[in-house]
């Protein structure tokens, strides 16, 4: 098959004349532009791109890039978007799935698709609630969080979408949120990276989860508590003036104090893509005493499903004549003749 080849495009090229249909103010309308914007910068072509949803808000997503799209069921996507790629490896695969759809009964499936490295972009939007079926607790849910599902307050201890991609072996793991000018960049990241792209997006839900993630997400005010990591960098935040760094005695991270710009002298982490511990850490930190780690947090590529299934399949055909009637007589075959009142 042909190469993918790179045009020149806009975004209204990416624009379908379909409705938008989510709530005003839902931070998937800012999501949804974020990506039409990075994909002419990619010089992705519609007809070798596919988006493909399971089930939830963030699902309608393929009904609003104009592109080829597979809005399929509950929890699957992953399992679909991988037969796509194995059909046809030279398209361009984007699945979209939430907190509930990708981590609750799509919980199996989305850690398949990351163990196997299926070159493919993974967004999950991240809203901390069940909003399509009107607001009960997520998988994602902080502890007290109060829903028609838990009235007085969930006790479950949430999942980390982040670090659950990382323990089932993920190569690639992102983070931004909605409205972030900084998006763009991680989606444009994780479009390079060859294998299952994670990224995971903090998205506002403006009925049911208001305004959770404004302590670090707040269009204004936030960004002293943001940690963008960029590769090569010191992990610096809050103006500068503070930064992450390691305790090697106990093998934490901490936050240190930053005076006149000397980062070195407090021993701050110079950010490397492609420490797994490092980035273990990172998904971990608790928010609060720590900022929260946005960005590209790990990228360490390894051959992907898709190449091995292609080289197997190769090996295996390599010197064989491609007949079906023979391959169908081969073994014990045997051919029946006649008729139910004259058998044979």
């Amino acid at each position: 098959m042909n190469a993918p080849v790179k045009l020149e495009t806009t975004l209204k090229d990416w624009e379908t004349d379909q409705e938008v249909r989510w709530c005003p103010g839902c931070g998937d309308y800012a999501i949804l532009k974020a990506v039409q914007r990075t994909l002419p910068q990619l010089g992705a072509d519609p007809a070798n791109t596919v988006f493909i949803s399971g089930i939830g808000c963030s699902s309608r997503f393929p009904y609003y890039v104009e592109s080829y799209g597979f809005h399929t069921i509950h929890g699957r996507a992953p399992a679909f978007a991988t037969g796509v790629k194995l059909a046809n490896p030279d398209l361009d695969i984007w699945l979209v799935t939430g907190d509930g759809d990708g981590l609750s009964i799509g919980g199996n499936h989305l850690m398949h698709v990351l163990r196997r490295n299926v070159n493919m972009q993974i967004m999950l939007f991240n809203n901390e609630i069940y909003g399509l079926t009107k607001g009960q607790a997520s998988p994602t849910s902080r502890e007290g969080t109060k829903s028609p599902s838990t009235p007085i307050g969930s006790y479950d201890h949430p999942a980390r979408p982040a670090a659950f991609a990382l323990g089932a072996g993920a190569r690639f793991v992102g983070r931004g949120f909605d409205v972030s000018k900084n998006l763009p960049d991680v989606l444009k990241a994780a479009h390079a990276h060859k294998g299952a792209a994670f990224i995971e997006i903090f998205q506002n839900c403006i009925v049911y989860n208001k305004d959770v993630f404004d302590d670090f997400a707040a269009p204004k005010g936030a960004e002293d508590r943001q940690l963008w990591l960029e590769n090569g960098e010191p992990m610096l935040f809050a103006g500068g003036t503070k930064g992450i760094a390691l305790d090697r005695d106990a093998l934490t991270l901490t936050v240190v104090d930053i005076v006149d710009g000397d980062w070195q002298s407090v021993g701050v982490i110079v950010h490397d893509v492609t420490n797994r511990s490092i980035a273990h850490m990172l998904v971990e930190m608790p928010f609060g005493p720590f900022p929260m780690a946005l960005g590209v947090l790990y990228d360490d590529p390894r051959p992907t499903f898709e190449d091995a299934v292609i080289e197997e399949r190769q090996k295996s055909s390599a010197g064989k004549e491609a007949n079906l009637a023979k391959l169908l007589a081969k073994g014990q075959t045997w051919t029946v003749s006649g008729t139910a009142q004259d058998p044979i």
